[in-house]
């Protein structure tokens, strides 16, 4: 694989933690170039001027981890542009800071919480992506509570359900229950039908924010070429 083609793979692989979306499909990514000797320059754009440093520093320092990880990648340069807090962001992942360092007196606390916690709402809006073809096709909540991950339908949404749930530690497994708690256990089937309210509820709540941030990104560069 050509390098170039490597990075833009290692790109799809960082999320937006809050959308659950790589940052390449969102077209976050404005421009990515590697040199002949290996310097891979990536460009990085966000729908507003204000989003959240928070989200921002955790795309911009998954960004430079994955790109330097590329093999022929000799030095990976990451920049948010665009952004409020650009030049700290930039600077603080460049110099391999935490999040409290480079924002020193703002934030008392780095980002793995944060991180966690929008991967276990995802999680639950991966169980209603999965469970609602099954529910829309008839099937009834005991055999929902019942339904592995092994005997659920292959499917796109049945992989990234197990890759979230695998990176929080929770089963993954062909055996694993379908519809779990937070805790890892296992839904009942009295308590289906509200669990898969609440999954749905989350679900729409996570791909609503995804089509403002796709509308509010294609607003402000109306006029930009694209990724490159």
């Amino acid at each position: 694989m050509r390098t170039d083609d490597a990075v833009w793979q290692a790109l799809g692989t960082v999320l937006d933690p809050e959308l659950d979306e790589p940052i390449t499909t969102l077209d976050f990514v404005a421009s990515c170039t590697v040199s002949d000797d290996g310097v891979a320059s990536v460009r990085l754009r966000l729908p507003t001027f204000f989003c959240a440093p928070n989200f921002s520093f955790l795309m911009v320092a998954d960004a430079y981890d994955a790109v330097s990880a590329v093999e022929g990648v000799t030095r990976a340069e990451i920049a948010l542009e665009d952004h409020h807090a650009s030049s700290e962001i930039n600077g603080g992942v460049a110099a391999h800071a935490g999040f409290v360092e480079t924002f020193a007196g703002e934030a008392d606390a780095e980002l793995a919480e944060l991180r966690r916690y929008f991967l276990e709402k995802a999680v639950v809006a991966g169980q209603d992506r999965v469970a609602r073809p099954l529910v829309d096709a008839g099937t009834g909540p005991d055999e929902l509570a019942v339904l592995t991950l092994g005997a659920a339908p292959p499917s796109v949404d049945l992989d990234r359900l197990r890759a979230r749930r695998a990176v929080l530690g929770l089963p993954a497994d062909d055996g694993a229950p379908l519809l779990i708690h937070p805790d890892g256990t296992r839904v009942s089937a009295a308590q289906v039908p509200l669990h898969l309210r609440r999954a749905r509820l989350t679900r729409l709540g996570i791909e609503s924010n995804g089509e403002f941030c796709r509308s509010f990104l294609k607003t402000r560069y109306a006029d930009a070429a694209g990724t490159g």
